[in-house]
């Protein structure tokens, strides 16, 4: 009898500058999605931390730094704080919906917006129409792009207003990239919006989880991940649940390093650069 996954082949990147923080290097463990069992493969892999980027599954394998944590929202039990409320309750107009994973004019258009105010100069700003599509286009594994628009008189297609790229794994939702405009005066709290939808729709399709990716605590544009409660981090162990307390210690950390910092943290922060596929160059087996 043939085994539904074959075990896969891993590799490492090459050390890179990390992203979040200042002095040390990266580096990726990885191996390659395809194949008819590719979803079950992604599925198996995002339980214990890997990340999706076009055809590839990635996850941190520094050699002198674990500051990287898998987080997810356990969604049926989501509790919304009074902001999110109100951000659930401003925003509650916004039709969403389900695209295949095709990209267009309109939502490249919105990334670079998002991209100029957000990330300026950070690793996407180059990103060209070309690179967009293979980026949303290219998956082996179940893909959406979620877009959030303004609602019309006459049910025509509003503006488009955010877009989330998100996987459908067996437990859960993987939001792979999230971007929105980024200067709407009228809808404040756009990014936490499109998490705390996808906490709902994850609990109407009977997922019990939404991966919101890796958190570091120390980098200040990863903190807006603490705030959505409950939140499982994955650990030696496996997944446990950070305590009330500790997330409590965690947000009132995180809204004075806003304070101070004064960095985009609605939503703004992102673990791994979708695309880019050059960063994935074959180097030793793991």
């Amino acid at each position: 009898m043939n085994a539904p996954v074959r075990f896969p082949r891993f590799f490492v990147t090459s050390p890179a500058p990390c992203p979040y923080l200042p002095g040390r290097s990266e580096r990726k463990v990885f191996t390659e999605l395809k194949g008819p069992h590719a979803d079950a493969l992604n599925d198996a892999l995002g339980r214990i931390g890997f990340r999706r980027s076009q055809t590839v599954a990635y996850r941190p394998s520094c050699i002198d730094c674990n500051a990287c944590v898998s987080v997810r929202v356990v969604a049926d039990e989501f509790k919304a704080s009074s902001t999110q409320r109100r951000n659930l309750k401003r925003n509650r107009d916004l039709v969403t919906t389900f695209c295949r994973p095709w990209s267009t004019a309109e939502q490249f258009e919105l990334l670079q917006r998002y991209l100029g105010e957000r990330h300026p100069g950070g690793g996407m700003a180059a990103m060209d129409e070309v690179d967009f599509a293979d980026m949303v286009e290219h998956t082996p594994v179940d893909t959406y792009m979620v877009e959030y628009r303004e609602p019309t008189a006459d049910g025509s297609p509003g503006r488009l207003v955010g877009a989330c790229l998100t996987d459908k794994q067996g437990d859960g939702l993987s939001m792979i990239y999230s971007f929105y405009d980024p200067d709407h005066a009228e809808r404040a709290g756009l990014g936490n919006y499109i998490i705390l939808d996808h906490i709902r729709r994850a609990t109407e399709m009977g997922l019990p989880f939404v991966y919101l990716g890796y958190w570091v605590e120390g980098a200040q544009r990863m903190q807006y991940k603490v705030r959505y409660r409950p939140l499982e981090r994955l650990t030696r162990s496996g997944w446990t649940r950070i305590s009330d307390a500790e997330q409590d210690r965690l947000i009132a950390a995180a809204a004075v390093g806003r304070r101070n910092a004064a960095l985009p943290l609605d939503g703004s922060g992102k673990d791994g650069v979708p695309g880019g596929q050059d960063q994935y160059r074959l180097a030793d087996p793991a």
